[in-house]
């Protein structure tokens, strides 16, 4: 599927010869205009909640400083929230950088302005092994519909290091006018990347922005000792839309408007990806191997007489056992140094320890299954629900997220991902399926894509309703829920993530919203919560009402699990490409048994819909004098549709989305009279 997209991502260098520059003071705050104070709504964006009159960013290399200045305008009570400011600080063995000078005040419709003068509290964001991200929290003061809320603040980095900025142009709310501005320093940088450090000149960037805005380089005059002057690099816009929010987009998490700086000693995107890939995949083999402790222990674990196949799958049940510190927490350097562990250097020392990260743990898959006797390759991955893989923005850190295998069987290469805890063999987690990222070659590495979910072994649900209704309406009996693929991948991280009564609980409230209103549900049985290989399994028993009456006739939904369906997509029109996360088929069979008080009058009819080849649904109904079952089946193949199929999808899913919620309608059996 060839996605077409509105905007355009460009890269752009320049030769950084910079030379001195004064700070820029902004001692006074900006007068509201009147039409600013009295304004009620945004028009292009009716609803909003609040709307930034202006946004600015002033990044000064000399000084080791980022300014950042907010103006917003509070339209709805919704709006207040952003009242509450949380600004970032971070720290690392590496450097860091702290929030300072924040200064704010509020300003009523009337003009009535009250400054801010409280003291920011500190808050814990994340602390893990030499790194600590704090934040420092403040609340405006009286901010009410209708108010302006300014605040600025300074990010101060440590005098070691340049840090480029990233401009953020697009938010979750509309911006009037937006102003951004960098002056990098003069200096020859080293930039540090996969090959190690290299002497650099220059400054590069990566740009997404609004037709009609461009940034612009130009240089301040000469000044004493300075003949060059300063070099500056900014961007003004206006009007930018906030970001699109619709259900079931693509992952355009890192398509929206941006400019994202870096210093680089590469020219171009094939340069940069052909370098650094080979420095990545050289690091990896470095830290991969296979040592001495790696070969003994796959030694241990395969025989000489195994296939390909058994092999690996001994290695990937190994290594599935192992800690996954990716889903409960890292250990501290502290404990780790109270127990004599230093760094982890190699893929021995994670074998060793029982435990690593999911990257780790990928990495020790590959480097056992080189231990076997198999060719293996490390391959990093984007994660495609929140990002697409952009080979002209050169940043490899920032883009690859999370490490898959690949092994090469019978002349054939097969995917693994062996770091996501309860993934099964040989299959990879929707999020790394269809994307993008750098992989290991014989010859280096390559920018290659991840395959898509075979529908033979596609992500389904089943779902199993045994009911018997008494004289009054209700039900009681059992339900079952079997899930395979992504589905159970997703409820297995996710008790990973908590405990047994919290996944209990919310099991139980899953199934509560989609069952009638009044039903009672509870979770009687889980089956193979752990065995990855076999299809998790969920029992329910529950009681209550699930029809409703209409003079003697009872309406009961055909399919119960469908009872609450909301319409997938409720809007006419529709401005971004649609994109499920995974193929998947939903089989439902319902049966409810009623006594022989309680007669059938109708069904819904049996139906079968199709859309285009990559979709169908299909609906079928039988009864007994004293039951009624309903088989209804979803499959859907294709993940990805076109703007311009929209109306046609649409139009799929409001028929189908009706026939579901057509009622088995049931009525009081005729009595037979005495004598007869």
């Amino acid at each position: 599927m060839n996605w077409t997209f509105c905007r355009t991502a460009t890269l752009s260098l320049v030769l950084a010869t910079m030379g001195p520059l004064s700070s820029i003071a902004h001692a006074q705050w900006t007068a509201p205009t009147e039409e600013e104070l009295k304004m009620t709504s945004q028009p292009q964006v009716p609803g909003a909640a609040a709307v930034y009159l202006y946004r600015e960013e002033i990044t000064e290399d000399r000084l080791h400083d980022w300014m950042k200045y907010v103006r917003l305008k509070v339209l709805t009570e919704r709006g207040k929230q952003y009242a509450d400011v949380e600004l970032a600080q971070y720290s690392s063995d590496y450097g860091g950088y702290t929030v300072s000078d924040i200064q704010g005040r509020t300003i009523h419709p009337d003009g009535t302005i009250i400054p801010f003068t409280g003291k920011p509290l500190q808050k814990l964001i994340e602390k893990s092994s030499g790194v600590k991200v704090m934040a420092k929290v403040f609340t405006l003061p009286d901010v009410e519909v209708g108010s302006i809320i300014e605040y600025r603040y300074h990010l101060r980095y440590d005098d070691m290091y340049y840090i480029p900025p990233r401009w953020y142009v697009q938010s979750d709310l509309y911006t009037r006018k937006a102003h951004y501005l960098w002056k990098p320093t003069d200096k020859q940088l080293m930039s540090k990347g996969e090959r190690g450090e290299q002497l650099t000149s220059v400054v590069g960037w990566f740009h997404i922005l609004p037709p009609g805005f461009e940034v612009k380089q130009t240089r301040l005059p000469p000044t004493s000792g300075f003949e060059d002057g300063q070099a500056t690099v900014e961007l003004n816009v206006h009007d930018v839309a906030p970001v699109p929010e619709e259900d079931y987009m693509p992952p355009f998490g890192s398509l929206t408007y941006r400019v994202l700086f870096y210093y680089t000693p590469y020219r171009t995107p094939e340069e940069y990806w052909k370098n650094e890939g080979k420095g990545w995949a050289k690091n990896m083999d470095k830290f991969i191997g296979p040592e001495n402790k790696v070969k003994q222990a796959t030694a241990g674990l395969v025989s000489p007489s195994d296939t390909p196949d058994q092999k690996l799958r001994k290695i990937y049940a190994a290594v599935m056992k192992l800690d996954n510190t990716s889903y409960n927490r890292d250990r501290s350097a502290a404990e780790d140094k109270s127990q004599g562990l230093g760094e982890v250097k190699s893929t021995d020392d994670i074998w060793e320890r029982k435990r690593g990260t999911d990257d780790q743990i990928a990495q020790l898959f590959v480097a056992m299954s080189r231990a076997a006797g198999m060719k293996a390759y490390l391959m990093a991955v984007t994660n495609r629900d929140r990002n697409m893989f952009l080979p002209s923005y050169l940043n490899l850190e920032q883009q690859l997220d999370d490490a898959i295998a690949i092994v090469l069987t019978d002349g054939k290469e097969q995917f693994f991902d062996p770091g996501q805890r309860y993934c099964p063999y040989g299959a990879l987690a929707w999020k790394h399926s269809m994307t993008e990222g750098i992989r290991q070659t014989d010859q280096g590495s390559a920018i290659a894509r991840t395959p898509g979910e075979s529908f033979a072994t596609v992500s389904r649900t089943q779902r199993v309703a045994n009911l018997t209704m008494d004289e009054h309406g209700e039900v009681s009996g059992t339900l079952k829920v079997v899930w395979t693929g992504a589905p159970a991948l997703s409820w297995r991280q996710q008790f990973l993530r908590s405990d047994a009564t919290n996944l209990n609980r919310e099991l139980r409230e899953s199934m509560e919203r989609t069952m009638p209103g009044g039903m009672e549900v509870k979770v009687a049985k889980i089956e193979n919560l752990e065995d990855y290989e076999q299809p998790l399994t969920i029992s329910y028993d529950v009681k209550g009402p699930i029809g409703s009456s209409a003079g003697k006739r009872l309406l009961i939904p055909g399919d119960i699990f469908e009872a609450n369906a909301k319409p997938t997509f409720p809007h006419e029109k529709r401005e971004n490409p649609i994109a499920f996360n995974y193929p998947h088929v939903v089989q439902d069979a319902v049966r409810v048994n009623f006594p022989p008080s309680i007669g059938l009058e109708s069904l819904p009819e049996s139906l079968q819909v199709p859309f285009q080849k990559f979709a169908v649904y299909g609906i079928k109904t039988e009864s007994t004098p004293t039951s009624v079952t309903v088989h209804r089946e979803f499959d859907l193949g294709n993940i990805f549709y076109k703007i311009d199929e929209y109306p046609d999808l649409r139009a799929f899913y409001g028929k189908i989305e009706t026939k579901d919620q057509e009622p088995v309608v049931l009525k009081a059996a005729p009595t037979t009279p005495a004598g007869n």
